[in-house]
């Protein structure tokens, strides 16, 4: 899951070398915390946060075939 969230985050920025992505796991949960530089946070979430939402949805379906919860927070 870091890497999808990584690959996916790199391509979006214009800072790809600040991109890091910090996974943390609690029983079923996945917790991933997206940092970038603050130029380019606009860029990850989006207008309405419709691009950080499209994140999620993706790495939601991903998820299902790991059977865990995936939670991704934007930093």
């Amino acid at each position: 899951m870091k890497e999808l969230v990584e690959v996916i985050a790199k391509a979006l920025v214009e800072y790809p070398d600040e991109v890091e992505v910090v996974e943390k796991e609690s029983g079923h949960t996945i917790f991933l915390e997206l940092h970038v530089a603050q130029s380019d946070m606009g860029k990850v979430i989006g207008k309405q946060g419709r691009i950080a939402k499209s994140i999620r949805s993706v790495v939601k379906a991903a998820a299902t075939k790991i059977d865990k919860k995936v939670v991704v927070d934007i930093m």
